[in-house]
């Protein structure tokens, strides 16, 4: 163990992962019987199930659509039981959420440095889907949970052609979620149709050298990613297999390397809830990721993961139950990594 946690201070962001190293060996310690769990998602379920704030996202047209009522919650534990509560039928789309996967997905197949060397592991300071972020340092101090480095790193996807990208992207997804998943359809036609920014952005990082070749491929096979559609227990699951090292414990299939995880976890503790990341691991202290189609994830490293899907977005892009329901969970249940009870 020690000679593993001394080699992961020489990796990137090695200051904000080895948290998540230590804890995930702590997690033994984690004790939350079947009653408290499902309590603890019941209470914030009938909490805030009457909240009004928030609005559909609406520069997507068929996201505007989409119920505003839909609100499920899952929550996975790493030796695969799992407990819900509300509506975790209603599938939605993915969106950014699938920036975790397919950046998961480069590092698996080519090392964990390839994304940090091609576009960064740094949050931008600027909105997601800023042109003026990539020009400031020519699309180098990106990260893959904003538009510029997520299209960025699907390009790196490896395939003969896009049928077989995009195939090994959606079977990768699948894996995580421990069941086959399809593409909404009306949302990806929607998408494309209105998707001339991220395409500007693109080709911008493909003048910078960062996207190798055929930047309007990459931004489509990035919106059809983007349309996957899943429920809170899909998520929740995809969650889990990332807080158990990478080891689906639905499935018991060891989807990704365990040593790619703490990567993965530290990129989106820094950048995973859009320009409220900061504001996000101070008040949880949970590696998350949300999505404007109305998801969150969220991992407790060795303990849970965490899914709340509900539409209504607050001004920064994060859905406004799914941020509070998480938090008061891990808060009753103890999932902050960063928190530490005397002995």
């Amino acid at each position: 163990m020690l000679g593993f946690l001394r080699s992961s201070f020489r990796r990137p962001a090695a200051l904000v992962l080895a948290v998540f190293v230590l804890a995930s060996f702590a997690s033994v310690s984690w004790a939350q019987t079947p009653d408290q769990i499902n309590a603890a998602l019941k209470a914030a379920l009938e909490k805030y199930k009457g909240l009004k704030e928030g609005a559909n996202a609406d520069y997507i047209p068929a996201l505007a659509k989409v119920d505003s009522a839909i609100y499920g919650i899952a929550l996975v534990t790493t030796d695969g039981k799992v407990y819900t509560a509300g509506d975790v039928k209603s599938e939605v789309s993915i969106q950014s959420i699938s920036k975790v996967f397919t950046m998961a997905l480069v590092m698996e197949e080519q090392g964990v440095e390839a994304i940090e060397k091609n576009m960064g592991v740094d949050a931008t300071g600027q909105v997601f889907n800023s042109i003026v972020a990539v020009e400031q340092y020519k699309g180098a101090e990106m990260n893959p949970l904003v538009n510029p480095g997520a299209i960025t790193a699907t390009s790196m996807v490896s395939g003969k052609d896009r049928a077989e990208i995009w195939n090994k992207i959606l079977a990768w997804h699948g894996a995580f979620a421990g069941r086959t998943l399809t593409v909404n359809q009306e949302v990806f036609k929607s998408e494309a149709e209105t998707n001339q920014r991220n395409q500007a952005i693109s080709m911008l990082m493909y003048a910078y050298g960062h996207i190798k070749d055929n930047p309007l491929q990459a931004t489509d096979i990035y919106t059809e990613q983007c349309s996957i559609s899943v429920n809170a227990k899909d998520l929740a699951t995809m969650a889990a297999t990332l807080a158990n090292g990478g080891k689906n414990p639905a499935t018991g299939k060891q989807v990704m390397k365990s040593e790619n995880v703490p990567e993965v976890l530290a990129v989106m503790a820094t950048a995973g809830l859009y320009d409220d990341s900061g504001k996000w691991l101070y008040a949880t202290g949970l590696p998350a990721k949300s999505g404007v189609g109305g998801g969150i994830i969220a991992v407790s490293p060795g303990k849970f993961g965490i899914a709340v899907i509900s539409p209504p977005l607050d001004k920064a892009g994060n859905s406004v139950r799914a941020q509070k329901a998480i938090a008061e969970i891990s808060t009753v249940l103890h999932g902050n990594p960063y928190e530490a009870r005397p002995k």
